[in-house]
């Protein structure tokens, strides 16, 4: 078992990316819609929107009216606006903000408050004059909450009304938090938040139960009063209500679906949102498409699922009858499509994913448990076959650790120390100084650092106990501790150089032929996401040292790739699956029930198992060979 020191280093960061194709615009959805590859581009066009109105009123010596949103999506069109603004000169001196909600009660000073996230993601690094900037307060009480939502409405329309209007999605539909059944007419309010809403919003509070049950919110009518209305959707956890409030009627109870009628609304989305778009996941339905190799399989696979019929059992009909007779002229005949598409899901199957030599293996994992529940049988599988596997902890995980663990360890630790005659006045001052401060703590408030280093500790030793059971040994574990989760808080810093540096350094001492990284990369601010900037940073700068290792994305705990996009399947025996089960069950603080479950309160290994057989049932309902389990895996394509 290892730690990692920061080292110092002059290679740069962040690498050279992949140039962001242009925008795509999206036919058969019922508002405009703006399709990027990835959520860098959607915060680029938004921000690039905002400034050139403001440029134009700020020339005219005019004002700028802008509603705001929080929350991670906006968070990449905030920082393209602070870099226009350092960089460029874009002037914020006449812009006027309005912010779209806040939670209530809430204090400003809060952790969890929107007036605090704007002041710290946007306005301390801005010259957006204080007397411009309206937020809604947390902190009013009761009975003057509804004066309070009049004056807001009357401040909107004193400064001429709002030019652009941001928003995000939520998993209800909500717009600002507009929860189902808002009226088309409504104006700014107290709300009841919807349970998914709350949810959603835990991993900020430290649990749900923390989770403010009310809000004030500008209301429907305010945001459809905007003259231009700009909604962002990121991730695939969104990608459903996109598709509803685009594609479906308009309706209260998706409000974002108010916004088809809006003269001037924009929904502008990353590649995850869009997945459930007929204009993305099934094209060849709606207009004449160019049939690349991944396109055509990914039509079969469909056809295959629509027709429940093997591949090899589909017939011409089954094409003609399902929009696909373009497909079988341009690639046909129906037999050689058939084939091709089954022969290349076939050569997917991997029962040796590190190849038949030994070799040295490093798997990065964001989390201390996601290398058994996202990859735990692959893992297994190396070990097995001979393969030195060392697995790379990227980040501590302490935020995840319930209060009632952390007490039961110091418990623990306290009757150990006196039942060997081993405490100290130091140690017996330092327990009491620990309770102290977790009785004390408020509720959503953070950790003090000695409690974060026992949850550290917890999640560490749940890791090392994990590894053992997939078969990787205590020293092959390396805890890299990466500067930029050392927050104490749900939201993180920004990846730099020190965190690059400490993987190059891992990197370059363990030499790793292949290299496993989390592949969720919608969330731009997600952990899994930052971790990948960071790995890929480094293998960057390791390429100069002639290290190139190849680069697997396996997925997180929330699912697992679909048929279309896996590049590699390896297959699980029920004894591998055990064992995946059991390393799972090694993370005893995050068993029955997580700090932080996500959109899925199953638990872990349930997750994980019922993923991995759904993608082996899925490959044998397609005819391919029948396997307990697959866990899927995709080649890094130079896209972040």
């Amino acid at each position: 078992m290892t730690t990692l020191a920061e080292p110092a280093s002059a290679r740069p960061f962040p690498p050279a990316a992949i140039p962001e194709p242009p925008a795509r615009p999206l036919a058969h959805v019922k508002a405009p819609t703006l399709l990027f590859r990835t959520s860098s581009g959607v915060g680029k066009h938004v921000a690039e929107t905002v400034a050139a109105l403001i440029r134009e009123r700020h020339a005219a010596g005019r004002a700028t009216v802008l509603g705001l949103p929080t929350g991670s999506t906006p968070v990449g069109v905030y920082r393209e606006l602070i870099r226009l603004h350092r960089e460029d000169g874009l002037d914020f001196s006449r812009v006027i903000t309005f912010n779209l909600d806040e939670y209530w009660p809430m204090q400003p000073d809060s952790l969890q408050s929107y007036r605090r996230w704007m002041r710290e993601n946007f306005f301390d690094h801005v010259n957006v004059p204080p007397e411009n900037i309206h937020i809604p307060r947390g902190d009013v009480p009761r009975h003057a909450v509804d004066d309070f939502c009049r004056e807001y409405e009357a401040a909107i329309a004193a400064a001429g009304g709002i030019d652009i209007q941001m928003l995000g999605i939520g998993r209800t539909g909500h717009i600002g938090f507009n929860e189902p059944g808002s009226a088309r007419d409504s104006r700014t309010r107290l709300v009841n938040l919807d349970p998914v809403t709350r949810r959603d919003a835990s991993s900020d509070f430290f649990g749900e139960e923390h989770v403010p049950h009310r809000a004030v919110t500008m209301g429907v009518g305010t945001i459809l009063s905007a003259r231009k209305v700009i909604v962002m959707a990121l991730g695939e956890h969104k990608a459903r209500v996109v598709e509803r409030a685009l594609e479906g009627p308009e309706t209260p109870d998706i409000v974002a679906s108010f916004l088809q009628s809006h003269p001037s609304a924009e929904f502008v989305l990353d590649a995850a949102a869009a997945a459930e778009l007929t204009a993305v996941k099934t094209p060849w339905i709606i207009e004449r498409v160019d049939w690349t190799p991944h396109l055509e399989r990914r039509a079969v696979i469909w056809l295959s699922q629509q027709r429940h019929k093997p591949i090899l059992k589909l017939e011409a009909r089954d094409f003609q009858e399902h929009h696909l007779s373009d497909l079988v002229h341009e690639s046909g005949p129906v037999a050689r499509i058939r084939q091709r598409v089954f022969d290349d899901l076939h050569a997917t199957l991997c029962p040796h994913p590190g190849g038949t030599v030994p070799q040295r293996v490093l798997v990065f994992s964001p989390h201390p448990d996601d290398d058994v529940i996202s990859m735990g049988g692959t893992l297994i599988t190396l070990c097995d076959q001979g393969h030195e596997a060392h697995v790379a902890y990227m980040t501590s995980g302490n935020i995840a650790v319930f209060d009632h663990d952390a007490r039961r360890h110091v418990e623990f630790m306290s009757e150990f120390l006196e039942m060997f005659g081993l405490q100290t006045p130091a140690s017996v001052l330092l327990e009491q100084r620990i309770r102290q401060s977790m009785a004390s703590k408020r509720s959503g408030d953070c950790d003090a650092p000695e409690v974060l280093k026992i949850k550290s500790l917890i999640r560490k030793t749940e890791a090392v106990a994990a590894a053992i059971v997939a078969g990787v040994p205590a020293e092959r574990c390396h805890f890299l501790d990466l500067p930029f989760y050392q927050t104490g808080q749900v939201e993180k810093k920004p990846i730099s150089q020190a965190d690059v540096d400490i993987i190059v350094r891992l990197l370059l001492e363990r030499q790793p032929a292949q290299v496993y990284l989390a592949g969720d990369l919608s969330d731009p601010h997600g952990t899994h996401r930052m971790c990948a900037k960071a790995i890929l940073g480094a293998l960057a700068s390791v390429a100069g040292d002639g290290l190139t290792p190849e680069v697997w994305l396996y997925r997180g705990a929330w699912q697992e790739y679909e048929p279309h996009e896996i590049e590699r399947a390896v297959p699980l025996s029920p004894e591998t699956m055990l064992r995946k089960k059991l390393a799972i069950f090694r993370h005893e603080s995050q068993k029955d029930a997580a700090l932080f479950p996500g959109h899925d309160e199953r638990e872990f290994w349930v997750r994980a198992d019922e993923r991995t057989r759904h993608t082996a049932r899925l490959y044998n309902e397609m005819g391919l060979p029948e396997f307990v389990a697959l866990e899927a895996f995709r080649r890094y394509d130079g896209w972040l």
